[in-house]
């Protein structure tokens, strides 16, 4: 799977919204409300380099593969950063983003999520 295309992923999700950081940070935000699920980015030399939430379980497993690592300042959280995203399946890649959306949906208030479905 391409960046291009898991960009065009987390964008498809409903209520989804995103937001470019601009220098010096260079970092595109997915966010579902005001929770973020997703961060790209956008300058050289880590252009291909994204990062997203994983459960507690995973992130041992998901660390322990050369080309993830735990996404920096934010690793303490079960937070990876994929700087190779051709060692995984598309297939399990698009799980891992589903499930990060997932969490981030799930950390909103009812109130919130309801006018989500509305919108």
């Amino acid at each position: 799977m391409s960046v291009k295309a898991l960009k065009q992923m987390c964008q498809d999700f409903p209520g989804v919204q995103h937001a470019l950081y601009a220098h010096p940070s260079n970092i595109l935000v997915y966010c579902v409300g005001d929770k973020k699920f997703a961060y790209f980015k956008t300058s050289d030399p880590e252009m291909w380099r994204f990062s997203i939430r994983v459960a507690p379980e995973r992130f041992l497993e998901l660390t322990d593969i050369t080309g993830i690592k735990p996404a920096r300042y934010m690793g303490r959280f079960h937070w990876v950063t994929i700087v190779d995203h051709t060692v995984l399946p598309a297939a399990y890649l698009a799980e891992l983003v589903a499930w990060s959306y997932e969490r981030a949906l799930g950390s909103l208030s009812k109130a919130s999520r309801a006018a989500l479905v509305k919108a």
